[in-house]
């Protein structure tokens, strides 16, 4: 082991020590705040293929709830922006937003609220067929990093929300 490779090591080892003495705990281990989310949010029911995906995506990351203790309301809202036109191709972006409300089911009191946006691309192509399976895989794209930034936001407020 090189003189460097042991320099960044020790660096590492002191990064941990100094997390460990500042309460950082990881939010998916135990005692970790994002474990309060799991399998306690139900969602409702898609209307369309969007809504379908970004739910799908939402129990992946948190879990199905059997018995729920918040119900979460969405709208999605998507747009197609041409970007780029050349002889022979055309890149687009589908821009999407997710509204969404956090219920307390014992409450009825709203927790949380807010909106994701983000977007994702795809070209045309000579082929109807080509054009129809890229404009697909970036509607599924955009709802999975919707689905996932709409995570993030509810991990950062985990700890403040009623248990």
């Amino acid at each position: 082991m090189s003189w460097s490779d042991r320099r960044a090591a020790l660096a590492g080892l002191a990064a941990l020590a100094m997390c460990g003495a500042c309460g950082f705990r990881p939010v998916y281990g135990t005692g970790g705040v994002a474990t309060a989310l799991r399998h306690r949010i139900g969602f409702d029911d898609p209307k369309d293929k969007y809504d379908f995906a970004l739910v799908e995506r939402l129990e992946d990351r948190l879990g199905r709830a059997g018995t729920p203790r918040y119900r979460m309301t969405y709208d999605v809202k998507t747009t197609r922006d041409r970007v780029a036109n050349t002889t022979d191709t055309t890149r687009y972006h589908l821009v999407g937003t997710v509204a969404y409300r956090l219920l307390d089911l014992t409450t009825g009191q709203v927790v949380h609220s807010g909106s994701v946006t983000n977007f994702s691309a795809y070209s045309t192509a000579d082929s109807t067929v080509a054009t129809l399976a890229a404009q697909r895989d970036a509607e599924r794209r955009l709802m999975t990093v919707l689905a996932d930034d709409l995570v993030t936001r509810l991990i950062g407020v985990a700890g403040t929300l009623p248990q």
